[in-house]
């Protein structure tokens, strides 16, 4: 079977690493692809939002399983087209993604069907919104409605932050059409945690727990980036906390989308607070997270295209997934800059070093060929992944493999999994 893997990210490098590893696989292509990923895929010159060229290449190349790595694309319904033309994609249809596309629809639906969320207010006028500040206690969450890199949710301490971050959304149009409209929500205190699965429409197959690391530095400290790590498990959520989430907001959420008529197949990504041993929604995801499809990946050891193949064809219910054991983490290494305004074109030293470390696997997200060496192309820049007995050892190893790469200005946080260890 050929494979076409949409996106150019450390995810889909991550996604194209697994898919080779099954026997059915034959050839893999990945559009666009990046350094990393060319080393084992074809990398095909089309952009993750060209629909149309996407699926004219799937049909001409005889391909028999699309993959849709990022959210865009999946929101302006490339899964609908490609099964228009014929073609076996997975991922949700663009009414389904309307979960990630758009936080007015989530927020409304959670509310809907009573799944566990935190209060808001949805205003499309600026003044508004800045009006409605003076009946909330601060701090308070500002949240751009539509699709923003993952950087368009602002927590603001004072009034003045919250007003500031409703005009970089709404006057100053940071996030373009997705500040058409704000959420603004209660502050919801706790620990984050990321909780993927797999879903037919109706059943619902959970991936191990995992956690993100937000913000660009140390300590949850600064902007928030894409991602700048992960790990799995997440001992935060324990077995009655996964028990909790599966009963009230996974299950849920998959029937609710298929009573709204909007049935959900793909991964379901929910980003929880948890407090008390109670988790609440704070967003959904309608794909793998990155950084976390890294560690979560090399933690999954049934072949990836036949849970994906269950998935489309509404048979998850005869899926088991066999997962190892050994923690993993995942230290996202970044453009100096990120994610503010950033150079690209630097020379990667050290990847091959990095790699002789046991365990260890360099999932490639920004970054490009350029006469015969790797460049950085992008604000993540690296994805360095490693596996072992140990969550300590994990971290040892993922931070022994980062010190062998270098290029001017790269920057990385160093306390990627010490939530966890602190919990142990």
């Amino acid at each position: 079977m050929k494979i076409l893997v949409v996106g150019s990210g450390g995810r889909e490098h991550a996604l194209v690493w697994k898919l080779r590893q099954s026997p059915r696989v034959t050839e893999v292509f990945c559009a666009p692809g990046n350094a990393g990923i060319a080393q084992g895929a074809t990398c095909v010159p089309l952009a993750a939002t060209d629909v149309l060229g996407l699926a004219a290449f799937a049909k001409k190349e005889g391909i028999g399983l699309t993959v849709i790595g990022p959210e865009a694309p999946l929101t302006e319904g490339i899964v609908d087209h490609f099964q228009q033309e014929g073609l076996r994609v997975f991922g949700p249809g663009k009414l389904a993604a309307q979960l990630e596309g758009s936080k007015v629809f989530m927020k409304a639906l959670l509310k809907k069907y009573g799944i566990p969320s935190a209060q808001y207010e949805v205003f499309d006028q600026r003044d508004q919104a800045v009006a409605y500040l003076d009946r909330l206690t601060m701090p308070v969450v500002v949240k751009a409605d539509g699709l923003a890199a993952g950087k368009g949710v602002i927590v603001a301490q004072t009034k003045a932050e919250a007003t500031a971050a409703i005009d970089c959304i709404m006057t100053e149009r940071a996030f373009g059409t997705a500040g058409d409209r704000v959420v603004i929500e209660e502050f919801l205190a706790g620990e984050e945690a990321s909780f993927l699965a797999f879903t037919d429409g109706t059943t619902v197959l959970p991936l191990p727990s995992s956690q993100d690391h937000k913000a660009i530095f140390d300590n949850d400290r600064g902007p928030n980036t894409g991602g700048m790590g992960a790990y799995s498990p997440a001992p935060v959520v324990t077995p009655a906390l996964h028990e909790q989430v599966m009963a009230e907001v996974m299950l849920p959420t998959v029937r609710a989308m298929a009573a709204e008529g909007h049935p959900y197949k793909g991964i379901l990504y929910a980003g929880l607070m948890i407090k008390d041993g109670r988790a609440k929604v704070l967003e959904f995801n309608c794909r793998f997270g990155d950084p976390e499809a890294q560690p979560l990946l090399m933690r999954l050891k049934t072949d990836l295209v036949e849970v994906v193949e269950a998935a489309i064809d509404g048979r998850l219910d005869t899926i088991r997934l066999a997962i190892d054991p050994r923690p993993t983490v995942c230290v996202v290494m970044a453009a100096g800059g990120y994610p503010g305004s950033y150079e690209k074109g630097k020379i990667i030293s050290g990847i091959a070093a990095a790699e002789e470390v046991e365990g260890v696997q360099v999932f490639h997200a920004g970054t490009a060929a350029q006469d015969g060496k790797v460049v950085t192309a992008g604000g993540r820049v690296l994805g360095v992944t490693a596996i072992a007995e140990t969550l300590a050892a994990a971290i040892a190893k993922a931070y022994e493999a980062v010190g062998r790469i270098s290029w001017d200005g790269c920057q990385y946080r160093k306390d990627i999994g010490q939530k966890a260890l602190r919990r142990q």
